[in-house]
């Protein structure tokens, strides 16, 4: 990824913090919680993309799953 010259540089110690909260939350919470949360969360990351880079993401997703069931297949 790409950093636009715009964006300043992410504090690390911030940095750090924010994952020490994403995984306490994420340790509070059930799997069916965490699910929802996540769903959320891709649905709002997709809601960014234009269809064309949606559609290429998913191409992407079926080409992956393809392979991954060729290689169980030739084992």
């Amino acid at each position: 990824m790409t950093r636009n010259k715009k964006t300043p540089k992410k504090n690390p110690a911030a940095v750090a913090l924010g994952r020490l909260g994403g995984k306490a939350s994420a340790e509070s919470r059930s799997p069916q919680e965490r699910s929802e949360a996540a769903r959320r969360a891709g649905l709002a990351r997709s809601k960014k993309l234009s269809a064309e880079e949606r559609r290429r993401i998913a191409m992407l997703g079926v080409k992956a799953r393809r392979d991954n069931k060729k290689e169980r297949e030739n084992r």
